[in-house]
This record gives C-alpha cells, sequence and structure tokens, in this order.
C-alpha cells in the first residue's frame, strides 16, 4: 500500500463510511433501546422533508470530509498536536516483510491527497 491508497482506502473506510452510517443511525436507531437523545434527533431528522434530509446528509459529508482531512493534517505534521518544538509522526504500512512510510516528509502530504 503507498500512500494514494491508504487515502484512497481512509476516504471509503473512514470518511464515506461514517457518512452512510450516520444518515442510517438518525433514520433509524438500531436496537431494542436507543438513548433518548439518539431517538430525539431521529424523530426530528424523519419529520424533515426530502430535501431538508439531503442537506443534513451533505452537511455530515462535509462534516466527516474535514475531520479525516485534520487528522490527516496532524499525521503529516502540517497541523500542530503540541506547543513548542514539534515532534515528528511517522505512519508505516508493513506487509509481507515490506514496510511503506506513508507519510513521507519529502512526498505530497496525505491532507493533500484527499
Amino acid at each position: 500500500m503507498n500512500s494514494e491508497e491508504f487515502v484512497d482506502a481512509i476516504r471509503d473506510v473512514v470518511w464515506k463510511s461514517t457518512v452512510s452510517s450516520m444518515s442510517k443511525l438518525l433514520a433509524k436507531p438500531p436496537g431494542r433501546a436507543p438513548s433518548k437523545e439518539l431517538v430525539e434527533k431521529s424523530n426530528w431528522y424523519n419529520s424533515l422533508n426530502e430535501d431538508d434530509r439531503e442537506m443534513v446528509t451533505k452537511i455530515i459529508d462535509e462534516s466527516a470530509r474535514i475531520a479525516v482531512f485534520g487528522f490527516l493534517c496532524v499525521l503529516d505534521g502540517a497541523r500542530a498536536i503540541e506547543d513548542g518544538e514539534k515532534g515528528l509522526l511517522k505512519l508505516y504500512f508493513e506487509k509481507d516483510g515490506n514496510q511503506v512510510l506513508l507519510n513521507d516528509q519529502g512526498r505530497q502530504g496525505l491532507h493533500e491527497l484527499l
């Protein structure tokens, strides 16, 4: 797996999956006794017309994208998570004895690939 493949996987498995899961959760909370807060949100969401529900989904999508982008910025070192002199985060993918640095500081950042 290289950096591009990693970002593509994160786009599908985290960002897009979050949007789908949240939309389904709002439409129909799972379980026998979902939390009161979730039921309230679901009732509100289901009271909206189709256009408004679509707009909520667009807002969920943009929120998930911004969260993934911000996390990738942290992995790239483009967004600080500590005060003072910054440390360096290194993200490696290992498989079959091979190791690939996914957030190589000398290459295009993961957040830029998103």
